[in-house]
């Protein structure tokens, strides 16, 4: 039997007017994850050591220094790098941060409040939330909130699972309270509600494909600045002219271990110059992207609802 449940129409051929703030064509959402600390490592007591990062071995099964290292340099340097280069374009940005990496490097939150960055929740350690247990996921949920809430003095408006979700995250979200959105889809490129229990949620789609996570899963789409530059204006470029007559929205995914490399961070600084000298687009935080959907779309017919 087919799920019922799945929405393979969407807005279908007639999208809503996103009526970007300054009549933009695109918002433009660069997500910065902050995952180094709360990855897998024999070292912090894990079960194992954690299998993506920079090359592709087999996981040792006791502690991998190596591996380590290669996820530290994301704090040690990679966040400056990537926090110097949008702050000179005047890009703000949305970091989607771990729980556990908040806890260990609290510095980073406050931070990037400072500058006028937002955070966002991404799980307490760095790991899919699909089969976990409803308790199990509760907990982490509560504990992620009160690391970046104890860090940054507010909590979180935003939520991103590491890849797949369970089928009671939004539920425990609205649950918890305090969410204004999740990032927990990839169906579309503007947002959608949908509901939870009766209750509208708005869901802002991320995006896997303009994402420096192609610098690293084994394959490496993205071999070079060139390429990952190259990609994600092709991409802006093409919602930019469909904007002329329905705005888009854009998600950019950066990680501070992977395009915050000497070698990659030109990349970033090429999209974010040939976005500022085309013009028409809104870099906006995530959270500020939500309000606008919200306050121009005050009914339900404005998405698509379960």
């Amino acid at each position: 039997m087919l799920a019922e449940t799945r929405d393979f129409l969407g807005y279908g051929a007639h999208p809503p007017d996103a009526a970007w703030p300054g009549g933009a064509r695109v918002a433009v959402s660069f997500v910065v994850n902050v995952e180094e600390g709360a990855e897998l490592s024999v070292i912090d007591g894990d079960e194992r050591n954690e299998a993506v990062y920079e090359v592709t071995e087999e996981v040792r099964d006791g502690p991998d220094p190596c591996r380590d290292t290669h996820f530290e340099y994301g704090t040690r340097v990679g966040y400056h790098r990537i926090m110097r280069l949008l702050d000179a374009y005047g890009a703000p940005s949305t970091l989607n941060a771990c729980g556990r990496a908040i806890a260990r490097s609290p510095w980073i939150a406050r931070d990037a409040v400072a500058r006028g960055h937002e955070v966002a929740c991404h799980g307490w350690r760095w790991e899919r939330h699909a089969g976990m247990a409803e308790a199990a996921e509760r907990q982490a949920i509560a504990r992620a909130v009160a690391a970046i809430r104890a860090a940054c003095g507010a909590a979180p408006a935003g939520w991103h699972t590491r890849s797949a979700p369970s089928a009671n995250t939004r539920r425990l979200l609205l649950e918890h309270g305090g969410f204004l959105y999740d990032s927990d889809a990839y169906s579309d490129d503007l947002p959608f509600f949908t509901r939870v229990e009766g209750r509208r949620h708005l869901v802002l789609p991320y995006s896997f494909d303009t994402n420096d996570m192609h610098f690293h899963q084994g394959s490496q789409r993205f071999a070079t600045a060139g390429h990952f530059a190259e990609y994600v204006i092709d991409a802006f470029d093409t919602l930019w002219q469909e904007g002329a007559e329905v705005p888009r929205m854009l998600s950019v995914g950066l990680h501070l271990r992977m395009i915050g490399r000497a070698g990659r961070i030109a990349g970033l600084e090429r999209v974010l110059r040939h976005m500022r000298q085309k013009g028409g687009a809104w870099f906006a935080r995530r959270d500020a992207i939500a309000r606008h959907w919200i306050a121009r779309f005050p009914e339900e017919e404005a998405g698509t609802l379960a």
